[in-house]
């Protein structure tokens, strides 16, 4: 038995954070330039690719030699196919077998993403020459086109800001470019996301010397993108806070550059919230809120559905609480992050106390 005594300093941690429980993660679509035996293969092994890369987060996972040699037999990972017509192109919608991927991804000792993801507000400064703006998901212009595209292709939910009147008077174009935090927090929160990330898009200012002098002899446009998490908004330490800055990507096709920035942000994102298959660890929590029996089944449905959660075991009992011991997949720093993106299991946190790391941290079951 155990005692875990609330007092009224505890807080209980309430967010508004938006987190998305992505669809069709197992789908992919391939454009296709004909409906030929030949092209249907090369687009069914390019959809399995694609497939890959957005459960396990990382391209380089195509490079894993038990990936390269299941991309070979793709056809016994298929579950079916059908062709798609999109405005002036034709597409091959393929769905995957969930159960066979996921065992090729654990046999091949990679991480695995579940569905549950953050959601990322992305503010995207274009700079030409002496003007600067920000790209909304209205704008009329290929940018926002290929954001949408490329957060379908890899399941990160990202969002853009509207910049209507309320994002126009809460944060300017200077503050943006400048990355101060505080007016693009506040600017945010309306949309409640998880992560907050900056990229600038310059052919001016950010665009080294060397790349200008360049431009006059090659004829070609230079530019420069970079990128920087402003905040995890759902994060409790200050350390956490901290800006985090990507690098610079130069180039001639801002579309080309945009695309690497986005990939790099998605593996940054990845690296918080993918789950490693290749250990395994105990950890207890304890779980308030637990008033009948129907209330528990629910609870331990839910804990076995979490793509983190291996195993979960009952040990403990205390009235209205209980006490679970969970085999996890990877490290509790990533099921507790992704527990944080989800309002039916919500964290106790008691401002006053240290943190003890030998307790079990206290949830707060609310069905919704």
């Amino acid at each position: 038995m155990f005692r875990y005594w609330l007092v009224l300093t505890i807080v209980f941690q309430m967010t508004s954070v938006l987190a998305i429980e992505v669809k069709d993660l197992y789908v992919s679509k391939v454009k296709v330039d004909s409906q030929t035996s030949a092209e249907r293969r090369k687009a069914l092994k390019a959809a399995m690719k694609g497939v890959i890369i957005k459960i396990g987060g990382k391209s380089s996972f195509l490079q894993q030699p038990a990936i390269k040699a299941a991309l070979k037999n793709y056809n016994n990972y298929v579950r079916q196919y059908r062709y798609q017509r999109e405005s002036i192109s034709n597409h091959l919608v393929v769905t995957f077998d969930e159960e066979k991927i996921n065992k090729l991804i654990v046999q091949a000792n990679l991480p695995i993403w579940g569905r549950l993801r953050p959601q990322i507000l992305l503010w995207v400064l274009n700079e030409e020459g002496l003007n600067r703006s920000v790209v909304s998901d209205s704008t009329l212009s290929k940018l926002p086109i290929m954001v949408e595209e490329f957060s379908q292709a890899r399941g990160l939910p990202i969002i853009m800001p509207l910049m209507d009147f309320t994002d126009s008077t809460q944060v300017s174009v200077s503050d943006l470019w400048g990355r101060f935090s505080q007016p693009i927090k506040k600017a945010s929160n309306r949309y409640a996301p998880e992560a907050i990330v900056i990229i600038r898009i310059s052919n001016s200012s950010l665009v080294p010397e060397t790349e200008i002098d360049c431009e006059l002899l090659c004829q070609q446009k230079s530019y420069a993108i970079d990128w920087s998490f402003i905040s995890d908004t759902n994060q409790i330490t200050a350390q956490e806070h901290n800006q985090k800055f990507g690098k610079q990507y130069l180039g001639g096709d801002k579309l080309v550059l945009l695309k690497q920035a986005l990939d790099d942000i998605t593996e940054s994102v990845y690296q918080r919230y993918a789950l490693s298959t290749t250990t395994s660890n105990e950890f207890t929590i304890n779980v308030a809120n637990i008033k009948s029996f129907e209330s528990y089944i629910d609870l331990v449905s839910f804990l076995k559905e979490l793509s983190s959660v291996q195993k979960v075991k009952l040990i403990g009992a205390d009235g209205s609480q209980r006490r679970f011991q969970l085999t996890l997949l990877g490290s509790q720093q990533s099921l507790l992050a992704s527990l944080r993106l989800n309002t039916q299991l919500q964290q106790y946190i008691d401002p006053l106390a240290t943190v003890d790391l030998s307790i079990a941290p206290l949830f707060y079951w609310r069905k919704p």
